[in-house]
């Protein structure tokens, strides 16, 4: 190889790993920009009156949280729901599988966002022994249909799965142990899911490959860079929704009424919480 080519190549791998190192700087400004679209997208939702879901999947640690926190930071909780069940109870338990999830369903100018849904029962529940054989078969086979007739009633299935490599995987459950402020992050589910690695890899593929569908497919999301896949994430969310800018009469504030000269009352608080800053 020349040296002409062999510069060039050198300067194209320079190239690409300065892409993939996203400043704090350049990612801020493009995470602005891109909730500033999803306040629109939700006033579009709203104003249109659709039924939005929205899933996310994938493995432990891999940055699930992070985009969905992006995602519903700026817009109101009563149009973007986010919904993170915990481990069914007793009752839930003799329920139809499914029957929880469907109490979270968006009514009308609603978009709801599950953190972690009923793929519980194709991932987690698989692995860890939580169902049995016929219940997991059962649904792995039911999984496409139901979702078909989700989208035909009329709502959109957005789904995501974020992937991230072993190595990263490793590097922030480290950082969860040796955080105190991040401790919290870190179950014993976690553990195991990094124990049971292959376990939880077969599963997944076994998973993608029965439920990706036309009418409800998978998004895979690299998640090895954090900032890159929330941006990549939100901005593939907002272009599966055809949307524009609803109309938006800005309104005056009032004249304040004035005191009541019969009627007048000084608030005094007895507590005030002390400046410290």
């Amino acid at each position: 190889m020349s040296k002409k080519k062999n510069k060039k190549k050198q300067n194209g791998k320079s190239a690409d790993k300065k892409i993939n190192k996203l400043s704090r700087s350049a990612y801020e400004n493009e995470i602005v920009k891109l909730q500033e679209e999803l306040v629109r997208l939700q006033d579009w939702i709203k104003f249109k009156g659709l039924r939005v879901i929205v899933i996310f999947e994938g493995r432990d640690a891999a940055g699930k949280g992070g985009v969905i926190k992006r995602i519903s930071e700026k817009v109101s909780p009563r149009i973007f729901r986010v919904v993170a069940l915990p481990a069914p109870n007793d009752r839930e338990k003799s329920q139809l599988y499914i029957q929880r999830y469907l109490a979270h369903f968006p009514a009308a100018g609603e978009m709801v966002i599950f953190d972690r849904s009923w793929y519980n029962r194709l991932g987690v529940e698989r692995v860890m022994g939580f169902c049995s054989e016929n219940e997991y078969r059962s649904f792995l086979s039911e999984c496409p249909r139901f979702e078909s007739y989700v989208v035909n009633s009329g709502i959109i299935l957005i789904k995501y799965f974020f992937d991230v490599s072993m190595e990263e995987q490793a590097s922030r459950f480290l950082k969860r142990i040796n955080d105190p402020a991040r401790h919290w992050k870190l179950s014993p589910m976690d553990t195991e899911s990094y124990r049971l690695w292959w376990d939880y890899t077969a599963a997944y593929e076994s998973m993608i490959a029965s439920t990706d569908t036309d009418h409800a497919p998978w998004n895979i999301v690299k998640a090895d860079n954090k900032r890159s896949a929330r941006l990549n994430c939100i901005a593939h969310l907002l272009s599966t929704i055809p949307y524009e800018k609803t109309p938006y009469k800005k309104p005056e504030l009032p004249e304040r009424k004035k005191k009541d000269k019969d009627n007048s009352h000084e608030i005094n608080f007895r507590n005030w919480v002390p400046e410290v800053y």
